[in-house]
């Protein structure tokens, strides 16, 4: 364990021996050691004798346990922010996909020093979390108002070891169905920080563990989703909740079977019945994503959806190994679509080319689907029906309100073509369902 960190501390001339390492191991099993602010308070005890060895311990803590390297005359600060461990957390933060915010790159560094210090707590109270529990109401409405206190002292801890797993995830469930927005702080919502049974950097010890960094290894169960925050899926996809909707996309069934010949086990197993050599087949299972997108980009009510469907399938994109197609149209299809969002005519591919694509695709229409009636012509119907025949995986996701649907002649008639959802990411689930569910049954 660390057999190589005593190297790294005779570079800046501190001692490091065998001996630091056995002190270091005996502070472990007494369970000093919970976080990497842990293990820099109890090295620097062992290593340093005076202050002026707290500089050069603190630059070999960094080059061995974060890989971070302070070059001749180069501040904490700008070494940190070239090093890849803050790159890396710097890239979980997003900040490259919202612009428009100015980025202070020495908070940033304060920030990630303060996660990766993140100690133990100074625990002066221990409460019982079924007492907890008990006192609190699960089905509490999240109204606005602030409730939790995310500059609260974690000096009290709650212990929730007295009741099962499966009692923390039904109160879980309960709570998540009323949670509308992020919390910290506090013993009652899913969030960060205060002694809930659920979130993460709380101290709740036999909690529930959601995302996040932890609060010194007290959770009983990780629900390991960095992006996991209770949400409405049922409101218009937004940026609030878009990773939720990208999760709903990762559910999409879609896979090839190719049998083949396992040579190595048809020679074991030859051997082993003694010469009676038998074809031993095994199957590869080859997971393969390909989506058909088409988009209704034009008008004014669609202009506030554009940007968040584009940003959530060019992520899923990113994420997941798939082949993505998109096209653009303008209320309803003419022939064809467009490749450019622009919709030149150098863009535009014929209805025939796009339905000589693989019929496995699975087809996300993005649209309103509210039109004047003379818009949608028997020659228009008859090309989404063309599309609906084609590709059996075909869904509708309408950005207008559901409240609304009946009474726009256009989208009744496009209904009786297409399984049509709201474009929220409940919409997306049952769509992607409806997808998987054929899917399967054209498998049979």
């Amino acid at each position: 364990m660390f057999s190589s960190l005593p190297h790294y501390l005779k570079e800046q001339k501190l001692q490091g021996d065998v001996r630091t390492l056995l002190l270091l191991k005996k502070s472990m099993e007494r369970g000093l050691v919970n976080t990497l602010g842990d293990l820099y308070l109890v090295l620097k005890g062992l290593v340093t004798t005076t202050p002026k060895d707290i500089g050069p311990f603190t630059l070999a803590f960094y080059q061995y346990f974060l890989d971070i390297h302070i070059q001749s005359g180069e501040s904490l600060d700008a070494a940190i922010s070239r090093s890849e461990a803050f790159q890396r957390w710097k890239n979980k933060l997003k900040l490259d996909e919202v612009p428009e915010v100015e980025i202070d790159v020495k908070a940033l560094v304060e920030q990630f020093l303060n996660e990766v210090h993140l100690t133990s707590y100074d625990i002066q109270k221990i409460l019982t979390g079924s007492d907890i529990l008990q006192n609190d109401d699960p089905h509490r409405p999240d109204t606005e108002g602030p409730d939790d206190d995310p500059a609260e002292r974690l000096d009290r801890m709650a212990d929730y070891s007295d009741l099962s797993l499966e009692e923390l995830l039904e109160r879980m469930r309960e709570v998540m169905e009323q949670q509308r927005r992020k919390h910290s702080g506090g013993d009652h919502w899913v969030g960060t920080g205060g002694i809930s049974p659920y979130g993460h950097s709380g101290a709740a010890q036999g909690g529930v563990r959601v995302g996040g960094q932890g609060g010194g290894k007290m959770a009983r169960k990780v629900l390991a989703d960095p992006n996991f925050f209770p949400v409405n899926t049922k409101v218009a996809l937004s940026d609030n909740n878009i990773d939720v909707a990208l999760s709903y996309l990762k559910g999409i069934e879609e896979e090839s079977v190719e049998q083949y010949l396992d040579v190595p086990e048809t020679i074991r197993e030859g051997v082993k019945e003694g010469g009676l050599f038998l074809p031993q087949i095994r199957e590869k299972v080859d997971q393969k994503v390909q989506v058909l997108l088409l988009i209704d980009n034009g008008g004014w009510s669609m202009s506030p959806y554009i940007a968040s469907v584009t940003k959530l399938f060019s992520k899923m994109k990113r994420r997941f190994a798939h082949d993505l197609k998109t096209y653009y149209y303008h209320n309803t299809i003419y022939g064809g679509a467009y490749s450019n969002p622009a919709r030149n005519y150098t863009s535009f591919e014929s209805l025939e080319k796009i339905c000589s694509l693989n019929k496995n695709y699975a087809v996300f229409i993005i649209g309103d689907a509210d039109m004047a009636p003379y818009e949608l012509t028997p020659e228009s119907l008859a090309g989404w029906q063309q599309l609906a025949e084609r590709f059996p995986r075909i869904v509708w996701l309408n950005p207008m309100g559901l409240k609304y649907w009946a009474s726009s002649y256009t989208v009744n008639v496009l209904r009786q073509v297409f399984e049509m959802y709201p474009l929220s990411p409940w919409g997306i689930e049952k769509g992607v369902e409806v997808m998987n569910r054929k899917r399967r049954f054209s498998k049979k």
